[in-house]
């Protein structure tokens, strides 16, 4: 066991490094922090859940170093919208940590944040599992369309008149009111800090379907993002004593590693199949945190796990096998033309 002075809790060291390594490898995948699933999993692990928030907004900042700087050599970050996003997340979280020290102060932080997790959990996860549905259904020609075609919503946003606008090149927006992204980098921070979270289970649905960007790009410029916000969020938990550093420590070695993988996933997998991993996930958190709601701390607990350890998992499986695949397709081009 490891004793972790400043939360005054002792945990095991390897469950959290497992934390790290599978958190590391949704996050590189997904475009995520991954702390619907870290900061309920610390909570039931003996965290207070003001330490959980803190500790894992300071994991996911250096977590989200080693993400950002994959994704950008991948060509998956918009680092103008990056950028704004986390400027404009900076003032949200401050809001959000201030109801956090509220809700602590007057004894009703846990029931409530848990309350929210499960709202938006199973509310973006069920629609993003509706969407794959829908996607499932087209022919094989209008797929290929649907993959590269933005949703409607994102074409209305892009319509709204209310200047000034701004341009997005590297994602192909051409012009958006500079309104809406205010209002989305402000909310999502408040998230962030609300939650506890890197606000990547909102932003990157947000990314998608309200601006429009492709799926792999919305993954690597929401990491950015992150980066960005969550080095604040890092700053303000830490001053107020709710920063666990050495747990911290301990999941970024394993998410630094696992991150590696699941950023070099998203080459090999198809943006609808990566929203219906991201849906799936979210559902099996927000089933894990219900549980936790209903005092069902230790199975909740073993799910939360099991999910994030089932699911990264998986990424590692396929990354695996599409490599396999070029592998082999490149031998046997090779063949074909050493022979010729």
């Amino acid at each position: 066991m490891l004793h972790l002075p400043i939360a005054n809790a002792d945990v095991n060291a390897w469950a959290l490094l497992l934390i790290g390594f599978c958190v590391g490898v949704l996050g590189g995948f997904f475009g995520i922090g991954g702390a619907f699933i870290v900061t309920p999993t610390l909570n039931i692990l003996g965290f207070p859940m003001a330490f959980a928030i803190g500790t894992d907004i300071a994991h996911i900042f250096g977590k989200s170093i080693v993400a950002s700087y994959k994704h950008a050599l991948l060509r998956h970050v918009d680092f103008k919208l990056g950028l704004i996003m986390g400027v404009l997340s900076m003032s949200g979280l401050s809001l959000g940590k201030q109801a956090v020290l509220y809700l602590e102060k007057i004894g009703q932080v846990g029931p409530t944040v848990r309350t929210v997790y499960i709202i938006l959990l199973f509310s973006v996860g069920l629609f993003m599992i509706w969407e794959y549905n829908r996607y499932c259904q087209l022919p094989e020609k209008q797929k290929q369309e649907a993959e590269r075609s933005i949703s409607k919503l994102a074409r209305w946003m892009q319509r709204v008149k209310i200047g000034p606008y701004i341009s997005f090149p590297a994602s192909n927006v051409k012009s958006v009111s500079i309104w809406i992204i205010v209002f989305l980098g402000i909310f999502a921070g408040f998230l962030s800090g609300f939650l506890g979270v890197g606000g990547g289970f909102v932003r990157v649905p947000v990314l998608i379907y309200f601006l429009g960007l492709p799926t792999v790009m919305a993954v690597g410029t929401d990491l950015f993002s992150i980066l960005i916000s969550n080095s604040w969020g890092a700053y303000i938990y830490a001053i107020s004593g709710k920063v666990e550093i050495i747990g911290a420590l301990v999941m970024v070695v394993g998410a630094a590693v696992g991150v590696q993988i699941g950023s070099a996933a998203t080459v090999y997998v198809k943006g609808m199949k990566i929203r219906l991993y991201f849906a799936i996930t979210l559902l099996l958190a927000g089933t894990a945190v219900l549980l936790k709601q209903l005092l069902l701390a230790t199975l909740a607990g073993y799910l939360m796990m099991m999910a994030a350890v089932i699911l990264s998992g998986s990424i590692i499986v396929m990354l695996i096998r599409a490599v396999n695949r070029d592998t082999c397709q490149r031998q046997q081009k090779n063949s074909l033309n050493s022979s010729k």
